[in-house]
């Protein structure tokens, strides 16, 4: 039993051990599936990550199936490749760096901001250089690859995209525009230093007198640095033509802005706004003021000015700049002018303006030949030869044909009112003109000039021997007129105030002195024997009609000597009346000639009246029609003789000086037209 008992605890001892064992067994177990479910559960989101990842693991492994040869081969073209891509992505980042510094405003440092464009400037010249290359290499390597079947066809293919995309942006803008932006504010930055700086002359049309008006300096030198700079890069980069243009439009308007003060509108009158010189005779003369102080001062100093912005670009290029200032300023119009005065009808006075216009041109010959001179300036140039050239043919034709037209004239009525014929004092006084110092030198240079381009010679004598047979002329068409009148009273008055003008004004004159003092005489001697038959056969008459005769011996009583002394009053104031009303329209425009007369009427007159009235007025002064015989007093018959012969107030517009050809327009009357035509 006992062995029994004890062989039965044996096997229940060991039944328990095996039990534990199998629990401890079952509880690794256990624990050991919990860390496999987890290393599982871990495992789930590498296999997908390993999933997504095999094409590429097989792509990178799948060159190790290539050929050993292009294998080894493939490293030394990617070497090569990558050197000039990476010096080609640094100069890319460098770019990108000055990006800040060239979007910042150039006024702040100029120079700063010059010296990082040109930095740019230098990277992209590299990028240029240099990036094709880098991406011949890449192309190299690609077309390697695939020829040797070292690459996937599908990281070809995205490596082909790249390439052509790096290859179209090299044809374009390697800096994304930052180049053009910098250049654009340089551009800006040029055209507020020019504005701001550029300030119109303080003038007025008053200020060009005899003392020379001297332009400022048109800019400072610190600015001229800085334009000179800015254009140094704007040429670099072709920009050029577009800061010429900006300088020309600021310069130009600046030098408009100059002249506005001088009130040239004028420039801008048409042929047929005016009727002849005379209406626009004021502006020539300013005309010539002007241009010289447009010339000689404000095109002078936009030329020296254009020389100190562009002379580091040369000749071609300042000259050109310097042209389009003067043209878009206003030297076309100051020429345009002229030539329309050329254009405008002929007629005598005409001449003399032409002279002046020549005179104007010729005394600025050095100054034009010097800045207009060059190739740039050709339409300037043009303008002014069309300009002289129709100065000096104009000229010419009107001084040679003066002498023909004033003997067309001769078969012309002389004037009703015996008054000097407006031809007559025009040609004196014109041709002293044209021969004193003013216009002598300049006709005589102007009959040189256009009798060399038909090929023949001019001598001085000739332009006197013109004047004096034009003064000739006129001699013989005075004797014409003096011929011409049917009342011998008005053609002696006529021929005494004639004779009278032409010894007057041409005394102590350079014609009177070409005529000599012998033909001088002659017409004042003509004037004295006229004037003494004008008094004879007319107001010297009139005391003759208060004869004394009957009358101191008459012994018939009072009553027949009243009726003869009203019978002679009568016929007295008759005659009076008749003449002073005749001669109340006769004019004598020289005073010491018309006072003179005047007072040789009143002293062949009056002292036989005033005697006559005293001794026998009271004979018909107590009568009740006494005013119809006593009908002047002594005072009032001499106020009337004193007050003869006087012009009549002239109307405003009315003067004009006489026309010598019905061709040459209507600023001087007609002398073949009208009956009146030479009054």
């Amino acid at each position: 039993m006992a062995s029994a008992s004890g062989s039965v605890g044996c096997d229940s001892d060991s039944r328990i051990e095996n039990l534990i064992c199998a629990t401890k067994s079952l509880k690794f177990s256990l624990e050991k599936s919990k860390v496999v479910g987890l290393a599982l559960e871990k495992a789930g989101p590498r296999l997908d990550e390993i999933r997504v990842r095999l094409p590429w693991l097989e792509s990178a492994v799948r060159p190790i199936r290539a050929e050993k040869d292009a294998l080894v081969a493939v490293g030394g073209h990617i070497n090569r490749a990558v050197g000039p891509a990476a010096a080609v992505l640094k100069v890319f980042d460098a770019v990108h760096g000055l990006e800040k510094s060239l979007l910042s405003d150039p006024r702040i440092d100029l120079p700063g901001y010059l010296s990082v464009l040109k930095r740019l400037e230098e990277a992209l010249r590299f990028l240029g250089d240099n990036c094709g290359l880098a991406i011949q290499w890449l192309d190299d390597i690609v077309e390697y690859l695939e020829d040797n079947s070292v690459a996937d066809q599908v990281y070809l293919k995205n490596l082909k995209k790249e390439l052509e995309s790096l290859k179209e942006s090299q044809n374009g803008d390697l800096d994304g525009g930052l180049l053009d932006a910098a250049l654009d504010k340089l551009e800006n930055e040029f055209k507020l230093l020019l504005t701001e700086n550029s300030v119109p002359l303080p003038m007025s049309s008053n200020s060009l007198g005899d003392q020379p008006c001297i332009a400022p300096s048109p800019l400072p030198v610190s600015v001229v640095h800085k334009l000179q700079a800015i254009l140094g890069r704007l040429r670099a980069n072709d920009r050029l033509d577009k800061c010429v243009s900006i300088y020309v439009e600021a310069r130009s308007s600046n030098v408009r802005a100059s002249l506005q003060a001088l009130n040239l509108d004028y420039l801008e009158i048409s042929v047929s706004e005016f009727n002849d010189v005379q209406s626009i005779e004021v502006y020539i003369a300013q005309w010539g003021k002007h241009l010289e102080f447009a010339v000689k001062h404000l095109f002078e100093a936009e030329y020296k000015l254009c020389n100190d912005v562009f002379e580091r670009l040369g000749l071609d290029v300042w000259m050109g700049c310097f042209s389009k200032i003067a043209a878009q300023a206003g030297i076309l119009a100051f020429l345009q002018f002229g030539k329309t005065v050329t254009e405008s009808k002929k007629d005598p006075i005409k001449l003399l303006k032409l002279l002046d216009i020549f005179a104007s041109l010729n005394k600025l010959r050095l100054d034009f030949n010097r800045l207009f001179g060059g190739d740039a300036c050709v339409e300037i140039q043009n303008l002014t030869r069309e300009l002289i050239k129709s100065v000096i043919d104009g000229a010419a034709e009107i001084f040679w044909e003066l002498l023909v037209q004033v003997e067309l004239q001769r078969q012309s009525p002389p004037p009703p009112d015996g008054n000097v014929p407006r031809l007559v004092s025009f040609i004196t006084d014109y041709s002293n003109k044209l021969l004193g110092d003013d216009y002598k030198p300049i006709l005589t240079q102007v009959l040189i000039i256009h009798r060399s381009w038909k090929r023949q010679s001019f001598q001085e004598k000739l332009l006197v021997n013109e004047i004096l047979n034009i003064l000739k002329a006129i001699e013989l068409n005075l004797d014409a007129w003096i011929k011409a009148y049917d009342d011998p009273m008005l053609s002696n008055f006529f021929a005494m105030n004639n004779h009278w003008h032409l010894f007057k004004h041409l005394k102590g004159t350079k014609l009177g002195d070409l005529l000599g003092d012998s033909w001088l005489k002659e017409h004042e001697q003509y004037k004295d024997y006229y004037s003494t038959i004008f008094l004879r056969d007319s107001w010297g008459k009139l005391p003759g009609h208060l004869s004394r005769e009957g009358l101191i011996l008459f012994s018939g009583g009072r009553a027949t000597a009243r009726d003869l002394v009203k019978k002679r009053l009568k016929k007295f104031n008759e005659v009076f009346d008749d003449m002073y009303s005749k001669q109340s329209g006769w004019i004598m425009v020289e005073r010491d000639l018309r006072e003179k007369t005047c007072q040789l009427i009143v002293q062949a007159v009056v002292p036989v009246y005033r005697s006559y009235m005293q001794n026998y007025g009271p004979l018909v002064e107590q009568e009740a029609s006494s005013n119809k015989y006593a009908k002047y007093t002594v005072q009032k018959l001499e106020e009337m003789l004193l007050c003869l012969y006087r012009p009549k107030p002239a109307r405003h517009g009315s003067l004009r000086s006489p026309q010598l050809s019905g061709k040459y327009g209507n600023g001087i009357p007609d002398l073949r037209r009208t009956a009146s035509a030479v009054v």
